[in-house]
């Protein structure tokens, strides 16, 4: 179905941002070309804002055998009391990207929410399937926890954000925390989080209003296939820690903010996981935006920036100042 008809009109000229052909092999440098690109760019824009943005490593495993490289962004004005901490996980279906693509929004969060935060450069597939990635992202919240006193951030206050792939990371670390008795998470800001890995190109019944811009069933499916290999994508045995969607049980969670395009590929799975969360008696606050396709609040579009503003002021409301 050619659903540009159903685009909202803000956003239809912005479609020429995005690739136009689907995720392979072949494909995949030109997709990390792209996102390198963004990368450098928003980089840039830090000097808008009154944070500090720096990078710095920290150990991967006890051992020390191998680093994580943060990039960490707070506000230029020291605080004599912790702060909040925000752990954001960049987007690029598991296989591209890094932290920088997002340099203005995570500037906005440090800035608007008056907290640090920390978004780790995760090992990236096909290089290192499941779980590289999400053994990064939870060394990264251990070490946050410990680290807690030097880094002048409360341990109470410690929340996860990300995007698409980066959804997936934030809605997984939740889970393997409450697993694992780890570091408690305040909350879990989810943007058009990627949970499910039976929305492939087989699915029995597919939407015919999704997926068709941006992040097609096509890559989606060779996205899920380089994350779980040797595992296939709809096989009984995926982790929920891969697949957060697979997880048996959603009690015990953090409070959850969701925003979702309604023609993005993921929205219902996205809207399945918010319904068993609801059902778990796990909090939700969920945006559906009409007419918006995977990634359009990338754009500098009034919806892109309304969307952005309502997701800081749900945070907001989480992050309260710290006690004296």
């Amino acid at each position: 179905m050619n659903t540009a008809r159903l685009v909202l009109p803000e956003l239809l000229p912005t479609l020429s941002q995005f690739p136009a052909t689907d995720l392979t092999p072949e494909t995949l440098p030109d997709l990390r070309n792209a996102l390198e690109n963004r990368a450098a760019q928003a980089f840039q824009k830090a000097e808008d804002f009154q944070v500090t943005v720096e990078q710095r490593h920290i150990p991967a495993t006890p051992e020390g055998d191998r680093t994580i490289r943060l990039l960490t962004v707070q506000p230029k004005e020291t605080s004599s009391t912790p702060r909040p901490v925000l752990l954001h996980f960049h987007g690029g279906g598991h296989c591209a990207g890094r932290p920088e693509q997002n340099t203005a929004e995570l500037c906005r969060f440090a800035q608007d929410l008056n907290c640090l935060v920390i978004s780790p450069d995760y090992r990236l597939t096909p290089e290192t399937p499941f779980p590289g990635g999400i053994e990064d992202a939870y060394a990264t919240l251990c070490w946050i926890h410990d680290n807690a006193d030097a880094l002048n951030i409360r341990r109470d206050q410690i929340a996860v954000t990300g995007e698409s792939a980066g959804g997936n990371l934030a809605a997984a670390i939740c889970l393997l925390a409450r697993d694992r008795n780890g570091p408690a998470i305040l909350f879990q800001n989810l943007i058009y989080p990627m949970l499910d890995d039976r929305t492939i190109d087989n699915e029995a019944n597919p939407s015919p209003v999704a997926g068709e811009f941006v992040w097609t069933r096509a890559s989606n499916t060779y996205a899920w296939g380089i994350l779980l290999a040797p595992s296939l994508p709809g096989a009984d045995d995926i982790s929920p820690y891969a697949a957060p969607s697979r997880a048996s049980d959603l009690s015990g969670l953090p409070p959850v903010i969701m925003t979702i395009g309604s023609l993005d590929l993921f929205l219902e799975e996205d809207l399945l996981y918010a319904q068993r969360l609801i059902r778990s008696g796990v909090s939700v606050e969920l945006e559906i935006v009409p007419g918006a396709f995977h990634a359009f609040d990338v754009t500098e579009t009034p919806v892109a920036k309304r969307t952005l503003n309502r997701r800081i002021t749900s945070m907001k409301r989480f992050f309260t100042p710290s006690r004296d």
